[in-house]
């Protein structure tokens, strides 16, 4: 069985090390990370045009890991590009209208998407309320998975390896090795 590629897409700012996107970086085979020019003021267009080049890049059908505002990038990808997507773990998608410099990515799309999604949201996250990303689960025809007291579902958060999160991936048909399963925090 062929398993999909991971994208790996973080959101503002990136993923640094400890985050559980760097980790799966360095964990799961067949992944790909996206790196943006400029991670402090993000420009929407660019953004975009630099998932779909490494979403391009990769063999096969792929899978998307994405966190904070590499939600909002994802649901602004074109429909050829979003053809390659076999699923979607959106995790603590940003809120573009809510802090002035990710104003470029609003308004956020509010299509279904034409993969199997998962948003994933924490209902005490600063940069985005529980209502909002319920309502973006709705309109992008997600199913929806609400966590208690997670925050941003980030280092900050305690969310290093997070095996919640590996099993989701997993769920969308990824490729997840029993060893990166059991990778304990440090």
């Amino acid at each position: 069985m062929a398993f999909p590629s991971v994208i790996i897409v973080p959101g503002w700012r990136n993923s640094g090390p400890g985050h559980w996107q760097t980790l799966w970086t360095h964990t799961l085979p067949h992944v790909l990370r996206v790196e943006q020019d400029d991670w402090v003021a993000p420009v929407r267009r660019s953004w975009v045009d630099r998932l779909s080049e490494t979403i391009e890049r990769a063999p096969g059908p792929v899978v998307v890991v994405t966190h904070s505002l590499g939600c909002i990038t994802t649901t602004h990808l074109s429909a050829s590009v979003a053809q390659r997507i076999q699923g979607a773990l959106l995790v603590a998608p940003a809120d573009p209208e809510r802090r002035g410099v990710l104003v470029d990515f609003a308004p956020v799309p509010h299509q279904r998407l034409p993969y199997r999604s998962i948003v994933v949201a924490s209902h005490n996250d600063p940069y985005c309320p529980v209502r909002t990303a319920g309502a973006y689960a709705r309109a992008w025809g997600s199913e929806f998975v609400r966590l208690n007291g997670a925050g941003q579902i980030n280092v900050d958060s305690g969310h290093g390896p997070w095996p919640l999160g590996l099993a989701l991936l997993q769920s969308l048909g990824a490729e997840v090795p029993a060893a990166a399963r059991a990778v304990e925090p440090a």
